[in-house]
């Protein structure tokens, strides 16, 4: 038999370190990618969702829902506090068994730019008529445009774990495997709750106390918006796998 050392120096063992060397490499640079893909996945309905609220603001002749320090608000904090936690999700399961992927294919395929345009549009639908029902109901503006804002993040914390894969449910992964997402979203609603009701954030960002009414409603549009995206997930699935015509 050989020896473990005699086998330590013989050029087998540095052939089979150079080679695992690259598999772990290989491995390692699909697991970044897969995480800066769930990203930006996640990030893009926001700047998008912001765009089409204003926009659909301006060719209503309506008031507009968020303002531009608002808009600020929501791309400084939900940018650090949920989605640099997309950063620390564990490698998928099966991650070195899928092909080789194409160089010349984009980051964003013609699947992702659908779901970036589904999120944008239920961000559009949920922040502009809950704003306009708050109106409606007789409350001030400042307290419906923070309605509107607390739509934008709340959608975007259940949309977060809608990215943590691009194919599979959060409970085929794990729904604990990153436990950053959930300090992330812990540290976003205490900011949230101090950008409502705290009055120097009222006076600096134009915000307003709301009830708790409100709050239902808006976790609503949070909890309908994850399910949708689920559901596109699954049927997308079923269609890749043959079960679903």
């Amino acid at each position: 038999m050989v020896s473990q050392a005699t086998y330590a120096q013989s050029p087998y063992h540095r052939v089979h370190l150079y080679f695992s060397s690259i598999e772990a490499a290989v491995e390692e640079g699909r697991g970044v990618f897969d995480n800066l893909t769930k990203f930006i996945v996640w990030t893009l309905p926001t700047n998008l969702g912001e765009g089409l609220v204003i926009m659909a603001a301006i060719l209503a002749g309506v008031t507009l829902p968020i303002l531009p320090v608002q808009i600020l608000w929501i791309n400084m904090t939900t940018a650090v506090f949920l989605g640099l936690m997309l950063a620390f999700e564990p490698k998928e399961p099966g991650i070195m068994t899928r092909p080789p992927r194409d160089p010349k294919t984009p980051i964003l395929t013609r699947v992702l730019i659908g779901r970036v345009l589904l999120v944008g549009l239920l961000l559009l639908a949920a922040s502009f008529t809950l704003f306009q029902w708050e109106l409606a109901v007789g409350t001030s503006v400042a307290q419906a445009r923070t309605v509107a804002v607390n739509v934008f993040v709340i959608i975007e914390l259940f949309y977060l774990f809608n990215c943590r894969s691009l194919k599979k449910s959060i409970f085929e992964l794990g729904l604990f495997s990153n436990p950053w997402v959930f300090g992330g979203v812990a540290v976003m609603l205490v900011l949230q709750l101090f950008y409502t009701y705290i009055p120097v954030m009222n006076r600096l960002f134009h915000s307003a106390p709301v009830g708790l009414d409100a709050w239902g409603r808006t976790v609503t549009a949070g909890i309908i918006t994850y399910f949708i995206v689920e559901a596109e997930k699954w049927l997308r699935q079923r269609r890749a796998t043959g079960k679903y015509a």
